[in-house]
């Protein structure tokens, strides 16, 4: 557990010959980790032989728009897969047709590692960590470490773009809440895949609770609009403007989008396979049927609403990255497909756990450093896919238990995150506000986090103040 504790000490390193460089140089320790791990993991892809695939059909989704033909008729590699994304994704991957295939794998893989740390990064400063090592020192070493789990693994593999989507998201949910323009990001990450735009969702119920409690108090409608409603506005207005855009530019296929695709949820892919982590992938293969039909429906209703109200409760309550992970889960297991690597919010999760066992001591803390054992441990362990599956064989609707059981380990992941802020919740304000986001958005320390304090991490302070793509 030491190589995931960013607070360790340096002094207390023992006296490992390698002990004396890592206590005079951090940094450049933690970096020649990474770069070593990156280098190896980079050998581990080729070596493999990924294909790349989803990268090559948004390629071919970047080819069509610049040719103008019908982006929803397209379907690209010989799996013959089709676009399932927006007509905003399509404008944004037309520079891939400016490169020849193996620099744009080459590009890809690199910029995926930069994401993978800038990942890390934003979710240390989302809960608050590191408060001894160096910054500079904890991500890179974090990042040498969890750039082998699964679904970073599987994201690289086929080259997707679940890194680039939750850096949008977590960099404006990191933001000071006084940033006016806090909303972006997740407005542009909802208009290249849907899913993001749960977040907006979830800042706008935060926000329209605290209004309402402000204005029970008194403090009048001015005092009402705080920013977590500015955030969720912003965020709808972002969103709105890339389907304005793709309307302009692409004004068939984006009608087409909106009247049709949208609502395919099947075309995506089978909903049984194994690669499928959301809750009706795990609730066809335990049915054993293609689709779970109303089942799914109530099943998901049940998971948004219960997610939704406590990611914003939890932010109501200053615990900030236990809301904005939170949310993440309840969107991945809403959706009808969440592929395994749409995963990568993993990470967060990881390092959230993580951070919680640093703050306790004794029982607690070992409590903890199980828990993000146990939960690394389904990130990195490749479960998912020792149970028997073919692409098209249907091999997962005769599944016994045990293979349910592994085939279903993000969905089960993620119910856990939402049951540990459920329980997290039970506990007297005044405990829950010292710990999860101690330090601000801006990365500034912080003694108050409720939702009317006058400073802190989640607290407005008024007007002022799919396998396959």
């Amino acid at each position: 557990m030491t190589a995931l504790d960013p607070d360790q000490p340096t002094e207390h390193l023992g006296p490992h010959p390698g002990a004396g460089v890592i206590r005079r140089h951090p940094v450049l320790a933690a970096a020649l980790a990474c770069l070593v791990s990156f280098a190896a993991f980079w050998v581990a892809q080729r070596l493999a032989h990924v294909s790349m695939v989803d990268l090559m059909v948004y390629r071919a989704e970047g080819q069509t728009a610049r040719d103008g033909k019908d982006l929803y008729d397209m379907v690209a590699t010989s799996a013959r897969l089709p676009n399932t994304y927006p007509p905003f994704a399509a404008l944004l991957f037309v520079p891939l047709t400016f490169f020849g295939v193996p620099v744009m794998r080459t590009l890809a893989t690199a910029g995926n590692l930069v994401l993978l740390v800038a990942v890390v990064h934003l979710s240390l400063r989302l809960v608050g960590r590191p408060r001894r090592l160096p910054p500079l020192a904890a991500t890179p070493a974090l990042s040498a470490l969890l750039v082998w789990c699964e679904p970073v693994w599987t994201t690289l593999r086929y080259g997707q773009i679940n890194l680039a989507l939750a850096v949008l998201v977590l960099w404006d949910l990191t933001r000071r809440d006084t940033n006016r323009w806090a909303g972006i990001g997740i407005g542009i990450a909802a208009g290249i895949k849907l899913t993001p735009a749960l977040f907006a969702v979830f800042l706008a119920l935060a926000g329209t609770v605290l209004a309402i409690r402000r204005l029970r108090s008194g403090a009048g409608w001015r005092a009402a609009w705080n920013p977590w409603l500015r955030q969720a506005v912003v965020a709808t207005g972002t969103f709105c403007a890339t389907a304005l855009l793709s309307a302009v530019v692409l004004p068939r296929d984006s009608h087409r989008f909106w009247t049709e695709i949208v609502f395919a949820a099947d075309r995506v892919g089978e909903v049984e396979i194994t690669a499928n982590q959301s809750l009706r992938g795990a609730l066809a293969r335990l049915l054993h049927t293609h689709d779970p039909g109303a089942a799914w429906l109530v099943l998901a209703a049940l998971a948004a609403a219960a997610g939704l109200a406590l990611a914003a409760a939890a932010l109501l309550r200053g615990e900030r990255a236990w809301a904005v992970l939170t949310c993440a889960a309840t969107a991945l297991l809403i959706s009808p497909i969440s592929w395994s690597h749409h995963w990568v919010w993993g990470v967060p999760m990881l390092i959230l756990l993580g951070s919680e066992a640093l703050r306790h001591s004794g029982t607690p803390a070992r409590r903890w450093w199980a828990m993000t054992g146990a939960m690394g441990l389904l990130f990195c362990s490749f479960a998912l896919w020792w149970v028997p599956h073919r692409w098209h064989q249907h091999e997962e609707l005769h599944q016994n238990a045990g293979q349910m059981l592994l085939s279903a380990v993000y969905p089960l992941a993620g119910v856990t995150l939402l049951v540990l802020t459920a329980v997290r919740l039970r506990r007297p304000t005044d405990s829950a506000a010292i710990s999860g986001s101690a330090m601000s958005p801006g990365g500034e320390a912080t003694s108050g986090s409720g939702p009317d304090s006058v400073s802190g991490p989640a607290s407005p302070s008024g007007p002022a103040g799919p396998p396959g793509p």
